[in-house]
C-alpha cells in the first residue's frame, strides 16, 4: 500500500497538530453550529495582536452587512483592499480573519475592507455572492481603486466578482490575489484524487461545503474555473498549497488567465497544506508564503 502523501516540514507539522485538537477531521460530520463553535476557537489559537497603529472601524453595508475597515498607521496608497474570508461558505466571520486582515492591511500601507457575508447552510448560493457583490459596489462609489483578495471559499468569491465586474463593464479593480482558492475544479482528477486525504482538507470535505452551498455548476460566478473567455480579467497574484485537493484549481485558473494574456504571478508553497496563513508564525514556509503574497499585493497595488 502507498504511503498518503504528506508534508515534512516541522513547523506545518505542529501547525497541523494543534488544528486537530480544536478542529476535527470528521468535523464536517457535526451540526453547523459546532463546526462554527470549534472553528471560532481554532481562530482565536492562532490569534495575534494588531500591528502598532492601526485602526479598525465596523460598520455596515446596505443596513445589514457588517463590514471591518482597517487603516495602518502608514498609508502609502490611495488602492483599497477587499478582503473576503475563507471557511467553506459555512464557517469565518469578521473575527476569524482579524489578524490576517490587519497584517495585510499594514504590510501593503492600504487601507483593507473585510467582509461579513451570508454563511450557508442558512443561506444558500447566492446570498454570500450577493453580500459581497454589494460591498464591493459600495467600495466603487468613491472612485478608488482596488485589489480582491479571498482565501479558500473567499478566493471562490473573490474570483467571482472579477468575473461578474469584467462582464458588467465596470472599471476599478487592478488586481486579485487568490490563496489556495476553490474554483470548480471535478473532484474526479488530478489534486482531488492525489491530495484526496491531504491534512486539513479532503476532497470529501470540498465536495460537502458544495452540497452545503447549493450553488448551480453552470453559473460561472460560483465556479469561475467554467468561464470560456478569461480576456480583461485583472492581473492576479495566486497561490497555492502543494498538499491542497484545491491545488490544482489554482494551477489551471491561472494557466487560464495567463493564455488570455493576463499578467499572473503564480506562486505554490511546496510544503504547505490548506489554511497556511494561520501557521505563519509556526511555519517558515508559511512565513515565507505570507511574506510573498504580501509583496505579491502591493506589486498589484503599485502597477
Amino acid at each position: 500500500m502507498t504511503s498518503k502523501p504528506h508534508p515534512t516540514e516541522p513547523g506545518i507539522l505542529a501547525f497541523h497538530a494543534r488544528c486537530e485538537a480544536f478542529y476535527p477531521a470528521d468535523a464536517v460530520d457535526a451540526p453547523i453550529a459546532r463546526q462554527r463553535e470549534w472553528y471560532d476557537a481554532l481562530c482565536k489559537e492562532f490569534d495575534a495582536a494588531p500591528p502598532v497603529g492601526m485602526n479598525k472601524r465596523d460598520s455596515l453595508v446596505e443596513g445589514r452587512i457588517d463590514i471591518r475597515t482597517y487603516r495602518p498607521a502608514n498609508v502609502r496608497t490611495q488602492t483599497r483592499l477587499f478582503y473576503i474570508h475563507g471557511g467553506g461558505f459555512v464557517v469565518g466571520s469578521l473575527e476569524s480573519h482579524d489578524a490576517i486582515c490587519a497584517e495585510i492591511s499594514d504590510a501593503v500601507g492600504a487601507e483593507l475592507v473585510s467582509v461579513d457575508y451570508r454563511l450557508a447552510p442558512e443561506h444558500v448560493w447566492p446570498a454570500a455572492f450577493e453580500d459581497c457583490w454589494a460591498v464591493f459596489k459600495h467600495l466603487l462609489v468613491d472612485g478608488r481603486t482596488l485589489v480582491l483578495i479571498g482565501d479558500s471559499a473567499g478566493g471562490n468569491l473573490a474570483a467571482g466578482i472579477a468575473v461578474k465586474a469584467r462582464d458588467e463593464a465596470l472599471s476599478g479593480i487592478v488586481g486579485q490575489a487568490l490563496v489556495y482558492p476553490g474554483l470548480g475544479g471535478d473532484l474526479v482528477s488530478g489534486s482531488y484524487v492525489e491530495m484526496a486525504h491531504a491534512p486539513g482538507l479532503s476532497t470529501a470535505d470540498v465536495s460537502y461545503y458544495r452540497e452545503v452551498l447549493r450553488a448551480p455548476e453552470d453559473n460561472r460566478y460560483a465556479f469561475p474555473l467554467a468561464v470560456s473567455d478569461f480576456t480583461g480579467l485583472p492581473p492576479a497574484y495566486i497561490t497555492a498549497a502543494y498538499f491542497d485537493p484545491l491545488r490544482d484549481d489554482a494551477r489551471l485558473y491561472a494557466a487560464r488567465l495567463i493564455e488570455a494574456g493576463v499578467n499572473v504571478t503564480f506562486r505554490e508553497e511546496p510544503q504547505m497544506i490548506h489554511a497556511w496563513l494561520r501557521a505563519r508564525f509556526m511555519s517558515e514556509g508559511a512565513r515565507a508564503g505570507f511574506t510573498a503574497l504580501c509583496h505579491g499585493i502591493s506589486r498589484l497595488v503599485e502597477a
